[in-house]
């Protein structure tokens, strides 16, 4: 026989009332001071029946948009923008080595495979090392 009145509140039912509440709070809705007393009630409430009454006056949110996918890439943002801005000075060098060579009339020397050797040489290296993705940067900190 069941002789509370209600069925208990999880953290998480808590938490997703905060949730709505913030959204409330950035939408104007509410000012701090009401949202902190509106929280404040929210995290003294037992039972789940009562958390909705803190929502009462407020109309119903939108579902939320989905979450930005994670990113499964094994490149991180800054080796994309460095891998880009390399293939492009490297076929900017290799265009104008072309237009000197054609304008020669023969090869000349191949000067841009300094400029693109030692520099993706170097990007490759980083990448299979792999020292700044972001599974060595948590497997160092755990």
């Amino acid at each position: 026989m069941d002789i509370t009145t209600g069925t208990r509140a999880s953290d998480a039912e808590r938490a997703t009332i905060a949730d709505q509440l913030g959204r409330h709070l950035t939408d104007g809705r509410l000012d701090l001071a009401e949202y902190n007393d509106r929280l404040a009630q929210v995290y003294a409430t037992t039972t789940r029946e009562d958390l909705p009454l803190v929502l009462a006056d407020l109309p119903k949110l939108a579902k939320t948009a989905a979450a930005q996918p994670v990113s499964r890439t094994r490149f991180p943002i800054w080796q994309q923008i460095e891998g880009s801005a390399w293939l492009g000075t490297s076929l900017l060098c290799l265009f104008i080595w072309a237009a000197i060579s054609l304008t020669a009339g023969e090869f000349t020397y191949p000067w841009p495979i300094w400029v693109i050797a030692p520099w993706g040489a170097v990007l490759v290296f980083r990448v299979v090392m792999g020292w700044e993705s972001a599974a060595w940067n948590h497997s160092r900190t755990h």
